[in-house]
């Protein structure tokens, strides 16, 4: 079973890992403009810094649950794949939110693509599953005939 999981695993612990810089580049930021929680309004480079780490764990466990979704009933390897690159879309938008409004727009668009994709996947595995498993009928196979 972990030869089915382990590149999930592995991916699902770099995002982790990214969240987390995304916490700690907040609390640098709060320490550099001295702002204390609550509060969470101050200049605009710390209120962008801000931000994007919110909207990016906003987003987090939509990530998370379409990986594993679309790599246990699709295929591991191209949800990993997917997954890495949803992870470096996150890293540029929230460099590119910390810079510039203007420079958080194509990442954000990137990562709803590839967000959009795992649905995708996840939706035809899942539904590979149930029409094979209850119906008989193999989906994947009526696609590529």
């Amino acid at each position: 079973m972990l030869d089915q999981i382990h590149w999930l695993a592995a991916v699902t612990v770099l995002g982790v890992l990214e969240q987390a810089y995304f916490f700690l580049q907040v609390i640098y930021a709060r320490r550099l403009f001295g702002i204390s929680p609550p509060k969470i309004s101050g200049p605009p480079e710390f209120e962008r810094i801000f931000r994007a780490q919110v909207n990016s764990s906003e987003y987090f466990p939509i990530f998370l649950a379409l990986l594993w979704q679309a790599g246990l009933f699709f295929h591991q390897g191209l949800a990993a794949a997917l997954g890495l690159l949803y992870l470096y879309a996150r890293y540029c938008y929230f460099m590119g939110y910390k810079a510039s409004p203007s420079e958080r727009l194509a990442p954000i668009y990137f990562s709803a693509g590839v967000l959009w994709i795992l649905i995708a996947v996840s939706a035809l595995g899942i539904l590979h599953f149930f029409f094979s498993h209850y119906v008989g009928l193999n989906v994947l196979q009526l696609l590529t005939a």
